[in-house]
């Protein structure tokens, strides 16, 4: 037992002694060697990032688990966002954390586990995305033809910006406003959100103008250098902007969800500064054009309403022998219009001298007003005197009128009254005359003529009118008076529709 003892100590004799130091030194110096640069696939779980902006985590499958860290000058410069539950593709070097007796994985960039996973997530969100509409057509806005400023989001120490300067310089140059930009990496997705949002938010009219049109730029790239410009944040800045928003991200056959959601998506930077403005000199080409196409259509025009003018005169007659012709039928109208006045004024003269041998003549007149004042005046004495005897009977006690004065106003009392006479009584007999004629007009109303001439017969027996049946007696004589004439009648017994002989007072008349 003795010497079991001994020679174990004999052999622990011979390793060297370690400090913990020593050894955990030793440790962290063969696993940097073994594993300088690694790469390690595993689901992230535990993330986490410190205030002082490293972040921590742990990548893990089915069967083991390993720790990772990222410091925070790495950790900007990420393709890829960390979040809990990608499975990821993590490069960098293994070491240990003496502090802790662990090791750790050190990442220098992060990308998700193959492609079909980074698509996977990307369809995901693509779906999510236009569930909310945010690339519906009807959202698209139309893209200015010439805008006078162009906001360009990209990288400025890049070669996009310099290709679409010199693009717009070809075709059309304008005033372009540049928002510099991370294009890839940490913080790229915010900074292209944050600047199409603040394009969007200067003033009209302020210092820096507002731009007509937006141009998101960036060249090409795999698929995780793009994934800035797929991110929510980016899409939904797009998608809300009120400039039009051109996309050229990466070449023709790179899409992102910002190139759904913008206005119009370009191929390639070059392609966006093609789609912004015309070509100039296409455009004074074709203004030229336009003129000289202008100016020869309206020279044809004026030539073939010119042609259409010469061939209407040539079918009009000549004016001048026009009017010679009106001036003639004008001298012809004039002459019967003198011969038909003279004729006229005969004519009137004839029936001016007819009408005068017709009247009388004035010695005739004279003669027969003179009879007629002798007629008046005969049966005016007679008048004034009784006149005269009445007013000698008004005026009795009174100093009698001398003789002549009494009868003078006797005489013009009895032509006053003379004059009144004549109009009252034609207005007498007028008015008599309508009240005939509207006693006339209600007696023919309420006449029973009328009755007659509408099918209805008067029944008039012995002792006169009938107007009742019982007033009539079996065998008595009636006259029936209808609107053209009478006719004399007897009245007998008429037997009853059932067969029984009717009672004695129903009796009809029967026409003999």
């Amino acid at each position: 037992m003795s010497d079991t003892y001994s020679s174990s100590e004999r052999a622990g004799a011979n390793l060297p002694e370690l400090s913990v130091s020593e050894i955990s030194g030793a440790i962290k110096r063969t696993l940097e060697n073994a594993f300088d640069r690694v790469r390690v696939r595993g689901e992230i779980s535990g993330f986490k990032r410190a205030a002082s902006g490293h972040c921590y985590m742990a990548l893990k499958d089915d069967r083991a688990v390993l720790d990772a860290v990222c410091w925070r000058g790495t950790s900007q410069r990420l393709a890829l966002q960390p979040e809990d539950g990608l499975e990821v593709i993590a490069t960098g070097r293994i070491t240990s954390y003496p502090g802790r007796s662990k090791y750790q994985l050190i990442i220098d960039s992060l990308e998700m586990a193959g492609e079909g996973a980074l698509l996977k997530l990307l369809e995901e969100r693509r779906r999510k995305l236009a569930a909310e509409g945010l690339f519906a057509a009807e959202r698209k806005r139309v893209l200015p033809f010439l805008p006078e400023v162009i906001g360009v989001v990209t990288s400025p120490s890049g070669a996009v910006i310099r290709d679409i300067l010199h693009r717009l310089e070809d075709r059309f140059p304008r005033r372009v406003l540049v928002w510099p930009v991370l294009v890839q990496g940490q913080g790229a997705a915010e900074q292209v959100a944050e600047a199409i949002r603040g394009f969007n938010r200067l003033p009209r009219s302020g210092p820096c103008p507002r731009p007509d049109l937006l141009i998101v730029a960036r060249g090409g790239g795999s698929l995780e250098d793009l994934w800035a410009f797929n991110e929510e944040i980016v899409v939904r800045a797009a998608a809300d902007s009120q400039i039009p928003l051109i996309s050229a991200v990466g070449h023709e056959t790179d899409t992102t969800l910002i190139d759904i959601a913008s206005d119009r998506r370009a191929p390639t930077p070059s392609a966006a500064a093609e789609m912004a403005v015309p070509v100039r000199s296409e455009l004074i080409a074709t203004v030229m054009d336009l003129g000289r196409r202008q100016v020869s259509s309206s020279a044809r025009y004026l030539a073939e309403r010119r042609n259409l003018v010469e061939g209407l005169g040539r079918g009009l007659p000549d004016p001048q022998r026009l009017l010679l012709e009106k001036g003639q039928s004008l001298d012809e109208r004039l002459e019967r219009l003198e011969l038909a006045l003279q004729v006229w004024l005969r004519q009137r003269a004839t029936e001016v001298e007819t009408l005068g041998h017709r009247l009388p003549h004035p010695w005739q007149q004279y003669r027969f007003a003179e009879q007629a004042l002798e007629a008046q005046s005969g049966r005016l004495e007679p008048a004034a005197q009784r006149l005269l005897v009445q007013r000698y009977q008004a005026l009795e006690g009174l100093v009698p009128l001398p003789p002549h004065r009494e009868l003078r106003h006797a005489a013009q009392s009895l032509e006053a009254w003379a004059e009144r006479l004549a109009p009252a009584a034609t207005r007498l007999l007028r008015a008599r005359q309508e009240g005939m004629e509207a006693c006339a007009r209600l007696l023919l109303s309420l006449s029973y003529k009328q009755t007659l001439a509408r099918g209805y017969a008067v029944v008039r027996g012995p002792e006169g009118l009938v107007q009742r049946a019982d007033q009539v007696h079996p065998g008595a004589s009636l006259v029936l008076e209808f609107a053209d004439g009478e006719v004399e009648a007897t009245t007998r017994k008429e037997p009853s529709r059932s067969g029984r002989t009717p009672p004695s007072e129903e009796w009809q008349p029967t026409l003999l």
